[in-house]
């Protein structure tokens, strides 16, 4: 166990320098104190499991890296970059927005002129936005993007029928907000 903790704490080292980040830096990215990153570096502690894997997330290699000796001349493995969950929800996000653009100038230039696909492309959007929040951070903020759905597939149908002038379709909007309060509240006690 001795040798492994030294092979570990010898790979750390060498991942953060690599990076040129700090004891502090790397704690926290992994929600603990450089006093804690500095006993792994010292080879005093051993990182559990949990930490292994975020941290190999963070470095950009395999917790068996992490856990393996590697030669003094061998190359620390370069990161081409890091996975970051708001881009790729921003790129997803424009790319249904482009979508209704692109249906839209399709639209338009066969002589027919709806606005609405933009008004289709908002509960789009949102349903986008909360598959990948609850994906990415564990359904944070989830109670106002499905509030947000349910008040957009409202507008979407309002305008719809916009000579009908369905004031009224806001009314459903209520209970349904109350629903999503209460059924939110009840998961957060469990």
């Amino acid at each position: 166990m001795e040798d492994l903790r030294q092979i570990v704490a010898k790979n750390i080292v060498a991942l953060r320098n690599a990076r040129g980040m700090t004891q502090l830096a790397l704690g926290e990215q992994l929600a603990y104190s450089d006093k804690a990153v500095s006993k792994w570096e010292r080879g005093e502690a051993l990182p559990d499991a949990a930490v292994l894997k975020k941290m190999a997330g963070i470095f950009g290699v395999t917790v068996d890296y992490l856990l393996q000796e590697h030669s003094d001349g061998e190359r620390v493995p370069r990161v081409l970059g890091r996975f970051n969950p708001l881009v790729a929800t921003l790129i997803s996000l424009i790319g249904v927005w482009t979508l209704a653009l692109f249906l839209f100038l399709v639209l338009k230039y066969a002589g027919i002129v709806y606005p609405m696909v933009f008004a289709y492309a908002l509960p789009v959007s949102l349903l986008v936005l909360l598959v990948l929040n609850s994906v990415w951070r564990q359904g944070r903020q989830n109670a106002v993007i499905i509030s947000a759905f349910v008040w957009s597939i409202l507008l979407m149908f309002f305008l719809l029928f916009l000579e009908k002038r369905l004031w009224g379709l806001f009314l459903l909007g209520l209970p349904a907000q109350i629903l999503i309060l209460l059924s939110f509240r009840v998961m957060r006690k469990r």
